[in-house]
């Protein structure tokens, strides 16, 4: 089943009915070809239920559709997850916000951290995020998420500690840190309901005075076992390891 997002204000409980706007009419007209009476999913992107609906007409400029029934449980963690990620280079940050959503992200944070070598101007700054956020909306709809997981704008690695510092759980990998069996057990500790802050390094990953930085602030860094993984994968390896403790 297609699943399609709009805004709140695009759904009317009262009469029950749904009007889809903007691209997705075409692509449900001229690239889906659907038809009238055809069944498909639609999220207003922010309180995680799934609007199940009916085709009722296909419009110039909309797709109307009736609303059949409203599925509350949806498909999020209990948890809200946060990706802070190092700035990779290359298109590898693409493959990351992609997977990282289906995974069940809450929000990506691109981190200008000090071994990054994309340096981000202003406007090249802007066209990226752009990109991401687009690329976010496409994999929460490959994978059926209730919201579009935000990218926010690039932050320096200090203000992203400060940022992580009220949530309840900091993930820290880190190639000179030991010992599995505190990441093991942090891990197995993790509970619905906590925000959860996943730090990821760049290629080369953090310098010594960003960790001192990190716990300084209360955050522990882990390891993630004694092979060095890259940071397209170290992230994604975490991601799993919370789906897998969290998801019910």
């Amino acid at each position: 089943m297609y699943q399609f997002f709009v805004q709140p204000t695009q759904i009317n409980i009262d009469d029950k009915r749904v009007t889809i706007l903007g691209s997705d009419v075409n692509h449900i007209r001229n690239v889906l070809r659907m038809k009238i009476g055809e069944e498909i999913a639609v999220s207003n992107g922010q309180d995680g239920k799934e609007y199940r609906c009916g085709i009722l007409s296909l419009e110039e400029d909309c797709v109307l559709c009736e609303l059949r029934f409203v599925k509350e449980d949806g498909v999020e963690l209990p948890s809200k997850v946060y990706l802070f990620q190092g700035l990779p280079k290359a298109d590898k940050m693409e493959l990351i916000i992609q997977k990282a959503v289906e995974l069940g992200v809450y929000q990506v944070i691109p981190v200008a951290a000090k071994r990054c070598v994309v340096k981000l101007d202003d406007k090249k700054a802007r066209s990226k995020i752009a990109r991401w956020q687009s690329i976010a909306e496409a994999a929460a709809k490959q994978s059926k998420r209730g919201i579009i997981p935000k990218v926010t704008e690039v932050m320096s690695f200090r203000d992203a500690v400060k940022l992580a510092a009220d949530m309840e759980v900091h993930l820290i990998p880190y190639e000179l840190a030991e010992g599995m069996d505190r990441t093991k057990e942090i891990i197995s500790a993790l509970q619905p309901g906590q925000d959860v802050a996943v730090f990821i390094g760049p290629e080369g990953g953090f310098e010594e005075s960003e960790i001192r930085e990190a716990v300084a602030q209360g955050m522990e860094p882990i390891t993630l076992g004694r092979r060095i993984l890259r940071t397209e994968t170290a992230g994604l390896t975490v991601l799993s390891w919370i789906m897998y403790q969290l998801e019910v």
